[in-house]
């Protein structure tokens, strides 16, 4: 049943320059400075900027609830008329959950992995309104149901390691829910989930906040995200609002150069590294204690003057939009040309290339039905019984190739079996079945098999940079080590070389002598891929580099990558769940689910019909930085299901919103091919599958 929500002239939050501190060895630094922002009943506010910026401080703030170090120092929060600020713990209690929830970034931080799901959400219950057991376990129940979980009993019986992690962000989300509330705070709920999972999560959240009237603000750095979320934005850069307005003026018509910023760095899909350069902002948020005096974007921003040595103050500019920018009606009268703002720090575009440059290259990598299958650890019981153990296949008879030269991009959802790959051409992970061939030559299956001419050749980068530098160590020793053992380096030497690869990944010299922790997470994954071009190898697999970074930081990491290969002509394999950054980055994308190979194509036409139906589902799903363009998604329903069952007929069936029946549950497809070359997994003919579906991207 619904609420009474308060009169649409009344926010239901109203937050009043707001400032908020944290004491640091005994001093006190603003991560927010007068801060203010208006949330309308049913209205959803995106917080966007990147990581530094102050947006969790500000969402914490709200529900005050900032740990020992946080500081409020002046301002109001007035939620339904009433200051949060000034209430006791036991008064903010009554408040949280039942009238303002948090759904975090991290589901895996925030459940208790020693409860079972359906007792950790029965706990929001327990002691209200007089509930009794059998009351409290049937809205558990319908809870899991509506936020579309299958199987709610089952769930509700499960723990928290025992389920996917989009499935644990719903049970988060049902969580927040449970009381409905009239506000919801996200903080990055979708962040660490691939493109699928994130899509059906916006889903549920759009359809639940729509329908209960309640009001949400959606801390986010994807503004691809917001834009399919919000219908206003904030931005905030470094403690300070910057610019406030509607969705639609601040993506058409963004009067901050730092919001510019922002919308130009995400690529667009379809659109190719040989085509054009991505935008990236040069610099980083100055830490907290070193905040320049003035405009605190100024040292970053490319159409700084004098003025901007002086704090510009927060101007109204029309209705409802506000900007903090001593030049803002020069660009909002096209004196300052926005496209053009942050173009000479990325040098000149290249050329448009009709054709890749590696057409005649010679294979690098050749992998020829591999499989990665492991036997799964049987029960007391199982082993009692004599049951054999059940096999899971997380990569199953996989065939692909990358030429010389080239960037061959893999994509698919978590559990797709992309990083089992990745570790079994690395040697970290044994092959069942199938055969990987580098230059020509059959590749140890163990790493320690590997001579040095190997290992030099053949690098990877993983998700987390911080599986790839040694906290122990100096970042510039991480490098340098590398350097001295596979090139056979003297110590000066080695270290001259870790300078000058930090240099050329941005990291400035006297970065050689941090420790990671002391460095942000873009500088961590900059460092990490330093260390892996330490021996300029022949291939490198990067896999999801950029999936955690901010928009521009991942701009720079993808256009220093885009760099590093042109200037050593080295093959790369791209790992990502992120079809646009694929298909940016790749020469040729190869898409795979459940282990298998669902689509392998040139990544000029992977935008274009006919698409495999699974990444016309990817694709779809894709969020798109612009909130005029509306189009279709196609939803997949549930999540990957276990390797451990393997389909008799398609992988897909079971989630293809184009199945044919029992040919495809029954019966495995073949390979189809078509003019170009690009090769599909499936049993619609491929004249059928290009007639009836629609052009995703123009």
């Amino acid at each position: 049943m619904e609420k009474n929500r308060e009169s649409p002239g009344s926010p239901i939050l109203r937050i009043k320059e707001l400032t908020v501190a944290y004491k640091l060895r005994d001093k006190v630094h603003n991560a927010v400075r007068d801060f203010s922002l208006e949330i309308e009943p049913g209205g959803k506010y995106g917080l966007v900027g990147e990581s530094g910026s102050g947006k969790t401080t500000i969402a914490l703030a709200i529900l005050n609830y900032l740990g020992k170090d946080g500081l409020i120092q002046g301002g109001e929060v007035l939620f339904k008329g009433k200051d949060l600020l000034g209430l006791t713990k036991s008064q903010l209690k009554e408040v949280w959950g039942s009238q303002i929830s948090l759904v975090p970034q991290n589901p895996q931080s925030s459940l208790n992995p020693s409860m079972r799901i359906g007792d950790q959400i029965a706990e929001v219950f327990s002691g209200r309104n007089g509930d009794f057991a059998g009351d409290i376990l049937f809205r558990v129940l319908t809870l899991l149901e509506r936020v579309h979980l299958p199987e709610p009993g089952k769930i509700a019986r499960m723990y928290p390691h025992q389920i996917s992690g989009g499935m644990q962000q719903r049970v988060l989300i049902a969580m927040a829910l449970s009381l409905n509330p009239d506000l919801l705070l996200l903080d990055e709920p979708t962040t660490a989930l691939d493109v699928t999972t994130e899509a059906s999560i916006l889903g549920l959240l759009q359809e639940e906040v729509t329908g209960s009237g309640s009001s949400a603000l959606y801390v986010t750095h994807n503004l691809g995200v917001a834009a399919q979320f919000c219908d206003r934005l904030a931005v905030l850069y470094a403690g300070d609002l910057v610019e406030d307005g509607s969705l639609l003026d601040i993506f058409q018509r963004p009067l901050h150069p730092y919001t510019t910023g922002l919308i130009a760095s995400i690529p667009s899909p379809g659109v190719s590294r040989r085509e054009s350069k991505l935008i990236s902002i040069p610099g980083q948020i100055p830490p907290l204690g070193a905040r320049p005096a003035g405009c605190v974007f100024a040292p970053r921003c490319p159409i700084a003057v004098n003025i901007c040595l002086q704090t510009p103050p927060l101007t109204e500019t029309g209705a409802n939009r506000s900007v903090r920018c001593h030049r803002w009606e020069e660009i909002e009268q096209g004196l300052l040309d926005r496209r053009r703002f942050f173009s000479t720090y990325n040098g000149d575009k290249p050329e448009k290339i009709s054709k890749p440059v590696f057409d005649n290259a010679r294979n690098l990598l050749d992998l020829k039905k591999v499989g990665v299958h492991f036997e799964l650890p049987r029960s007391v019981i199982e082993v009692f019984t004599g049951k054999s153990p059940d096999t899971l296949k997380a990569v199953n008879g996989v065939t692909f190739s990358i030429p010389g030269g080239s960037t061959v991009g893999l994509v698919g959802e978590s559990g797709s079996g992309k990083t089992t790959l990745a570790r079994a051409i690395m040697g970290l992970e044994l092959l069942t079945n199938g055969r990987v061939e580098f230059a020509g030559k059959a590749l140890p299956q163990k790493l320690s098999e590997r001579d040095f001419g190997i290992l030099k050749k053949l690098q990877i980068v993983f998700q987390n940079p911080d599986e790839a530098l040694n906290p122990h160590l100096k970042v510039g020793t991480s490098i340098q080590i590398p350097i001295q053992r596979l090139l056979l380096c003297d110590r000066d030497d080695a270290e001259k070389k870790a300078i000058q690869l930090m240099e050329a990944f941005q990291l400035p010299a006297e970065y050689f002598n941090k420790k990671p922790h002391q460095l942000s997470g873009g500088e961590k994954q900059r460092a990490a891929l330093a260390r892996s071009f330490a021996s300029n190898p022949s291939l490198l697999i990067v896999d999801e580099p950029v999936s955690s970074l901010d928009v521009s930081v991942q701009a720079a990491v993808l256009n220093m990558l885009d760099e590093f290969q042109q200037k050593e002509a080295n093959s790369l394999l791209f790992i990502s769940h992120n079809l646009a950054v694929i298909g940016y980055m790749a020469d040729i994308v190869a898409v795979i689910y459940r282990g298998c190979l669902m689509e392998v194509s040139r990544t000029e036409e992977l935008f274009s019909p006919p698409y495999h139906p699974y990444t016309e589902a990817l694709l779809s799903a894709i969020p798109i930085p612009d909130p005029a363009v509306t189009r279709a998604r196609i939803h997949l329903e549930g999540d990957i299901p276990s390797p451990v069952d393997e389909p008799r007929g398609c992988p897909f069936h079971s989630r293809c919103p184009r199945v044919l029946g029992d040919t495809c549950k029954s019966e495995q497809p073949g390979w189809q091919f078509d003019r170009q070359g690009n090769r599909f997994y499936c049993h619609i003919p491929l004249e059928e599958l290009e007639s009836s579906q629609d052009l995703l991207f123009d």
